[in-house]
């Protein structure tokens, strides 16, 4: 007997958990500046080809060392940053990403005060805000960027980024789409049919996005 969406939705939140800032004790919804930018560092980190446990990892080592801020950044120089990255487990990505760092604050520096909240404001929509962000530094590709605004959606006025790959993949795999949906656009309003019709109680569209996400990241490893 084919499962009910409902149930599906259910099954898949309960196991992949929420969102992927909530899950870090990141609270986007209060806007602080300071909060903002914790979640541009983790995408960035999340953003890179490493797996999700050590771009956790990673974060919470840039917490715990009082890192997480643009004056902390630019305070702690490169060296410092590589020698964190390396502690988390960046190995293979320490340098480039320490460099994509200092280069994202520095850019948010000059052109929005170090505030993410100017950038989003002075955004025309969503496809403002993507350039906005990949112009901040060389590196800030559309993933991370994708990332970054899934989780800002409904917090930011004009975040509203199409899903990724692999969300669209996992929703597919566990059947939540029409077959016949090929459109970015019209897969979108179905998943948000979806949550609206049986979404769970406290929990919003970006923790059923981020669980989606997570079902779509385990189904590529099992492939491998």
């Amino acid at each position: 007997m084919r499962k009910k969406k409902s149930d599906i939705i259910q099954d898949l939140i309960q196991r992949g958990g929420g969102s992927y800032s909530r899950n870090l004790g990141i609270d986007l919804k209060s806007l602080r500046p300071g909060e903002v930018f914790k979640w541009l560092l983790a995408s960035i980190l999340f953003g890179t080809r490493i797996s999700e446990k050590i771009a956790v990892q990673t974060f919470r080592v840039f917490a715990r060392e009082g890192v997480a801020s643009p004056k902390t950044i630019l305070d702690r120089g490169w060296d410092g940053l590589v020698q964190i990255l390396d502690e988390g487990g960046y190995a293979r990505y320490n340098f480039k990403t320490a460099t994509k760092l200092l280069d994202v604050v520095q850019g948010l520096q000059m052109q929005y005060g170090g505030d993410l909240n100017r950038l989003s404001e002075m955004a025309e929509d969503n496809a403002d805000l993507e350039s906005r962000l990949q112009s901040l530094a060389k590196g800030v590709g559309p993933v991370t960027v994708n990332i970054f605004l899934r989780e800002l959606r409904g917090i930011w006025e004009k975040a509203d980024p199409l899903p990724g790959d692999l969300c669209v993949e996992a929703a597919r795999g566990i059947g939540l789409l029409s077959r016949n949906l090929a459109s970015q656009k019209k897969i979108f309003e179905e998943l948000k049919d979806l949550w609206k019709t049986h979404g769970l109680p406290g929990m919003d569209f970006t923790d059923f996005e981020a669980a989606l996400v997570r079902q779509g990241i385990e189904s590529r490893r099992k492939k491998r």
